[in-house]
């Protein structure tokens, strides 16, 4: 431990990324240029929040396409956790994931490359069955066995899918299989239900260009949703779908390509499986916002004045996203977790000491780390856990051990707070938020910060914990100081609730 805790300089903050919970302000579309998309509304506060999974492990970035929100994976808040631009996230779908971010209401993740999509796998902490909606934006890759029975399982059980197609001989990563090629795979060759599901299937078409018009339905809520109400969209090179309401009477077709009607043509639509919904798209470009990683050729659909793209994005996500719940998963790999509440659980706060006015009782934590002093305030109290903060290389811990009752839904918040003395947007301190087993193996990283990250005040941040019920697990805090300026992690008011 280098140094007595007094040893340490707070910095006056000059920060411009604030973490935790934005305010539920009216929030326009986001725009390459931060402004409203046309007939993009205010957004009303939402109910509860609403927690979106963005997919990256089917070559979602191969070739030109760079359908991420965020270069900042699983937590895009890493890369800035207050951004008011599209700019301030890089990914060609940052417009989307900064308007949702920006509305309120919503905890956005990405599934990084490499990584496997799971339902009611306990070990993955970006698993289905902790979010409430998730998007394949033009997958290059075929799901495997697996994880197309946890997609549509997920939908059954009350998940919303959002499918974003591209046009027939779009291979980017050249595999054999483009994604109409991975789509009409999931939803014939599932393991769950291989008889068309969800009423409808991809056409093997290339359409060069064209603007869908949306029907008239005046009650449809992804046509006139918190975002704004959808005339139309855009379609550059990209293909449609063929309806069979006799398979599914509730696919719906809300966009047709022009001339087009009834069970053929359409550009965008909706259904359901089970208790979920389902939504699809026949193509990236109205949701490619223009600026992505260097050396990708993007294009600017999301504010083409020839649709009104980012409120059907932006209202399409709000309707998949339900009413924030989704029913339990099974358990699968041997594991005791898995539940997302229901039954008898009893609803109780279960860390002990959660803001460390009892000092280090029931924390295990590097030496002065749990302390009052007076250089770092606490969010309440005297006491608070002060994680690094010298400017000399250190790596400070803070860990508690906690039962999740089986059938319970789990809720992790505490609140945050971080200054640096370091400047410019090169991340050099870390502060890893964990959950580790009995064997103090890593399950989940549920977020990871850094100076870039740094604000005047605390932030309250959330993590559904759900998918541990059943286990003893560790919640566990790492921060990690480089050896020149300090950054001074501060954690307060750690809550575990369940349900």
């Amino acid at each position: 431990m280098p140094g007595p805790r007094t040893s340490r300089s707070r910095i006056a903050l000059g920060a411009t990324a604030a973490l935790g919970v934005i305010a539920l302000a009216a929030a326009g579309v986001a725009t390459g240029s931060a402004q409203a998309a046309p007939s993009a509304a205010a957004v009303p506060a939402a109910a509860g929040t609403h927690r979106v999974l963005f997919d990256n492990t089917k070559a979602e970035t191969a070739g030109n396409a760079d359908w991420i929100i965020s270069t900042s994976q699983p937590d895009p808040l890493g890369q800035d956790a207050t951004p008011n631009a599209e700019t301030d996230w890089t990914g060609a779908l940052s417009s989307w994931g900064v308007a949702l971010q920006k509305a309120g209401g919503y905890s956005l993740n990405t599934l990084p490359s490499g990584r496997t999509i799971t339902y009611g796998n306990s070990s993955n902490a970006q698993d289905l069955s902790n979010f409430d909606t998730f998007v394949l934006t033009e997958p290059n890759v075929k799901l495997s066995a697996a994880e197309k029975t946890a997609v549509m399982t997920f939908v059954k059980n009350g998940g919303g899918l959002f499918l974003i197609s591209d046009h027939n001989n779009s291979d980017r990563n050249n595999d054999g299989c483009d994604s109409p090629c991975v789509i009409n795979d999931l939803l014939t060759n599932n393991g769950v239900d291989n008889t068309d599901p969800f009423g409808f299937s991809v056409d093997l078409l290339d359409i060069s260009t064209d603007n869908p018009r949306a029907v008239s339905s005046s009650s449809d809520p992804v046509l006139h949703g918190p975002f704004g109400n959808v005339t139309g969209s855009i379609l550059r090179d990209g293909t449609t779908f063929t309806l069979k309401p006799a398979d599914n009477p509730n696919v719906k077709g809300l966009l047709y390509r022009t001339g087009s009607s009834g069970n053929s043509g359409a550009f965008f639509a909706t259904s359901t499986f089970g208790s979920g919904r389902v939504a699809i798209w026949g193509d990236s470009s109205p949701v490619d916002d223009g600026t992505g990683q260097s050396g990708n050729t993007l294009y600017d659909g999301w504010n083409d004045p020839a649709g009104t793209d980012a409120a059907l994005a932006l209202n399409a996500t709000a309707w998949l996203a339900g009413s924030g719940s989704t029913t339990p998963p099974p358990t699968t790999g041997g594991t005791t977790g898995g539940t997302t509440g229901g039954g008898s659980c009893t609803a109780r706060q279960l860390i002990a000491n959660p803001g460390f006015e009892s000092g280090s009782s029931s924390w295990s934590a590097t030496s002065g780390v749990i302390n009052s002093d007076s250089g770092e305030a606490a969010h309440s109290g005297s006491y608070k856990a002060w994680l690094d903060g010298y400017g000399t290389a250190t790596t400070d811990t803070l860990a508690q051990s906690v039962t999740i009752p089986a059938g319970c839904a789990a809720q992790l918040s505490f609140w945050l707070h971080i200054d640096t003395a370091e400047t410019g947007s090169t991340a050099y301190d870390t502060l890893k938020a964990q959950v580790l087993n009995s064997s103090g193996t890593v399950l989940g990283t549920l977020a990871t910060y850094t100076n870039v990250n740094a604000a005047s005040g605390f932030a309250q941040r959330s993590f559904s914990l759900s998918a541990y019920a059943g286990q003893t697990v560790t919640v566990k805090f790492t921060g990690t100081e480089g050896s020149k300026l300090q950054t001074s992690f501060v954690i307060d008011d750690v809550a575990l609730n369940v349900s």
